[in-house]
């Protein structure tokens, strides 16, 4: 009872902290409009996209799909669009449909495998109809743009690339062996690590769930211990189903697994296995009451932030967890420094499926297992040059042994970011450390399951207390929500590669004036790429002019920042105002939209001939919505001047004034006729049925009660209203439209086009129902 009141808390609490609106939302259609997103469909119509690589070598974008590759030239010149047809061969898409699989979705090539082999050459590998096939591209030397395939290399893919199209995946090549996190079977049984490609004899691990039980790979990574080459490892991120002593039902672990570069294999034990297989739980949760932690299970997506030695490299996972309670993602942030101390620390161990883990406290046999074969290991009379020249004691051992007892924590043991009140789910993240007038900032990119791109900074004030997230923008990608699948990033080129089943999206890490043309505006944004120059929000440069640059990332004060750049705190009067008219005892919504989510909304009222401005005091009468402020039955005290003021980081600014006058019921009364047959119900139009028989007096009453200056414009309006209808029996429900209508009208400045708030504005279901 306890645990189950600690994991609601703890729900609760997560959810209330995860909850932080995006400053800004670019729909698809803005996106494509600005040029901050380039979309590449492919040239048949659907792309199938499945697996991106980025040269900035060559300059060069190769993109793998549904039986084609493209190679791209990143200077934006499609026109230059090189392209290779790749279907599978003749009978094999036959054969695949015979053995059940849909011949729309499966039974294709689809290119999984795309990494560079050496100088002119990549490796690309697809799915083959359920016959995985691999073969070398040339793409030539650097200035270029040569793109074929060598049939002469064609081989097989099995242990390569997966089976499937969308079965979880990764592979990387190092030294030109291919190093493939992989299920290598048709049926998806067969989980394994392979190493191929090479001139060495193929390694792979054993089939044993101690080590791998039904794994979903995520990410391969060289990571170099030291400067001894012999010392290189690969390391592996996925997950995989544990048991528990305990428990009889599945639960979800992350890992981070390794192998040397130089393995082998054993000469007896182990033959053409890996003899170097060790792995170790990486740990992402939110502590809780009574020691009770809320675990990020799922990963979903890891990502290497490069340091200039290479070997210390930030691992950036992204997690998620469904549970009962909540649904939501986090990121953690990992140091190669505790990896490595976990992995030279105990093994795990138990004397049974039935038996807790536990640290293994016997002796462990040298050279360690888990160790490479180099300097480090030979001793004068014990030589190892090799794995094959390991005791079978030690191959034994590691067999036996391949989990670590401690496991994997984050830097400050606790997520770096934690997102609970997404209705979608996080997939994939890249990162990239900004300079900025006040240090070097993270910006996050994390990709959803929805076609969209949450563009992140995280704020580390102090090493214990909580870091504060600033969403800065939410871009959508892709027009229809399909997940994406993978993101690539050029710091060089300030690009974003984005792709998805659909096809793949250049993006602009940043694009400065979309955020305003104020000083204030561009400070809020907190923005780690964009600064005030004091003219406009530009692209931040570390190296130019400081006299007028201006930006506050940690703290967003334009009021600091901006006071010698014409910055009006109290700019009641710098709004433009308009003109409201409402019909008492009738509801009449004002309309106020902050720019930025993340701003709090107040409204003050002015009743001439008072200049006192009055705080609104919302009720059951008179409600504040997202959109404005919507009164539900109108008094005539009501009438005045309303302004709209938004609070964002101590800086306000007035965003709407609007003057409502609202018309008595008695005038209502005297100007609309009540009696039936008093009058026809209409004004005049083109249609003969509707053409009154003799003038009338109430249409011009009301055209003066509401602006003798806008006298031409309502009338075209009633008129729109009226005639838009086509059969007589209307003509009395549009009578009540028309009251509504001009009872709420939008005059707006003088001079300008009057609009019926009805068409203007539109009010929140909720808030009506309300």
């Amino acid at each position: 009872m306890r645990a189950a009141v600690a994991v609601c808390w703890l729900g609760a609490a997560l959810l209330a902290a995860g909850r932080s609106p995006p400053r800004l939302r670019l729909p698809y259609r803005e996106l494509l409009g600005t040029n901050r997103s380039v979309p590449f469909f492919g040239h048949r119509g659907f792309l199938g996209f499945r697996s991106l690589y980025l040269d900035e070598y060559r300059d060069r974008l190769f993109i793998g799909g549904k039986d084609v590759l493209y190679s791209l030239l990143l200077d934006g010149a499609s026109t230059d669009t090189k392209e290779i047809y790749w279907p599978p061969l003749p009978g094999q898409t036959e054969e695949c449909f015979r053995k059940g699989k849909d011949p729309g979705t499966d039974c294709a090539n689809y290119i999984r495998v795309l990494h560079p082999y050496n100088r002119t050459h990549l490796l690309a590998c697809g799915t083959g109809a359920f016959h995985p096939v691999c073969a070398f591209i040339y793409v030539g030397h650097r200035g270029e743009h040569a793109f074929s395939l060598d049939p002469a290399t064609v081989e097989t893919g099995r242990g390569r690339c997966p089976h499937e199209p969308s079965r979880a995946f990764t592979s990387t090549v190092i030294g030109g062996e291919l190093y493939a996190g992989l299920t290598a079977d048709f049926l998806g049984r067969d989980p394994g690590i392979f190493r191929s490609t090479g001139t060495r004899s193929a390694l792979r691990t054993e089939v044993d769930q101690r080590l791998l039980n039904d794994p979903k790979f995520v990410a391969a990574h060289l990571i170099p211990d030291n400067d001894d080459r012999d010392n290189d490892k690969a390391y592996f991120f996925f997950t995989e189903k544990v048991v528990e002593a305990d428990s009889k039902e599945h639960t979800i672990a992350s890992r981070v697994a390794r192998v040397c570069v130089n393995d082998a294999g054993g000469q007896r034990v182990l033959v053409n296995k890996w003899s170097t297989f060790n792995k170790a739980r990486l740990v992402c949760s939110v502590p809780g009451p009574g020691g009770i932690d809320t675990h990020f299970d799922e990963l979903e997506d890891v990502f290497l932030l490069r340091t200039k030695d290479g070997k210390s490299p930030e691992i950036y996972a992204l997690f998620s967890t469904i549970s009962h309670v909540f649904q939501g993602s986090a990121v953690c942030v990992y140091r190669m420094a505790d990896i490595r101390e976990v992995f030279n620390g105990p093994f795990a161990h138990r004397e049974s499926p039935h038996h807790q883990w536990g640290a293994y406290e016997g002796r462990v046999p040298y050279p360690r297992p888990g160790v490479c074969p180099s300097k480090t290991t030979n001793q004068p009379r014990r030589q190892y040059g090799t794995t094959k020249d390991f005791p079978d004691e030690v191959l034994h051992f590691a067999r036996a042994h391949p989990l670590m007892y401690k496991p994997v924590y984050p830097r400050h043991r606790r997520p770096l970011l934690v997102k609970t009140d997404l209705p979608h789910r996080l997939r994939q993240l890249v990162v990239d450390r900004v300079e900025a007038e006040d240090g070097h900032h993270d910006v996050l990119f994390l990709g959803t399951d929805a076609g969209s791109v949450l563009k992140v900074v995280v704020l580390q004030k102090t090493s214990s207390a909580a870091p504060e997230e600033v969403v800065l923008e939410e871009m959508q990608i892709f027009k229809a929500p399909v997940p994406i699948t993978q993101m690539e990033i050029s710091v060089k080129r300030q690009k974003l590669y984005v792709g998805s089943s659909l096809g793949v999206a250049q993006v602009r890490l940043h694009r400065c004036e979309t955020y305003g043309t104020a000083c204030a505006e561009c400070c809020l944004a907190r923005d780690p790429y964009c600064a005030w120059d004091g003219s406009a929000c530009t692209h931040y440069q570390p190296s130019g002019k400081r006299r007028h640059r201006r930006q506050d990332v940690r703290h967003g004060n334009p009021v600091h920042q901006c006071l010698d750049q014409n910055l009006t705190v109290d700019d009641f009067e710098s709004v433009e105002e308009k003109l409201l008219y409402g019909a008492e005892n009738n509801s009449t919504f004002l309309e106020c939209v902050p720019r930025s989510p993340q701003a709090s909304v107040q409204w003050f009222i002015q009743r001439p001939p008072d200049e006192q401005r009055d705080e609104v005091k919302t009720d059951e009468r008179i409600l504040q919505t997202e959109h404005g402020l919507l009164f539900r039955k109108l008094h005539r005290h009501d009438a005045g001047v309303y302004y709209c003021k938004t609070l964002e980081h101590g800086f306000t600014q007035t965003v709407a004034k609007t003057a409502l006058e609202v018309i008595a019921s008695e005038q209502l009364a005297h100007t609309f006729p009540r009696e039936r047959g008093d009058e026809p119900l209409h004004p005049p139009c083109s249609e003969p049925w509707l053409v009154p028989q003799t003038p009338k007096t109430w249409f011009k009453d009301i055209m003066h009660l509401i602006s003798s200056q806008n006298l031409r414009r309502v009338e075209e309006y009633c008129a729109r209203l009226w005639c838009g209808s086509s059969r007589p029996h209307h003509r009395k429900s549009k009578l009540a439209q028309a009251k509504h209508a001009l009872a709420g009208m939008d005059v707006g400045k003088k001079g300008r086009t009057a609009k019926p708030h009805g068409e203007r504005i539109r009010v929140p279901r909720q808030a009506v129902a309300t």
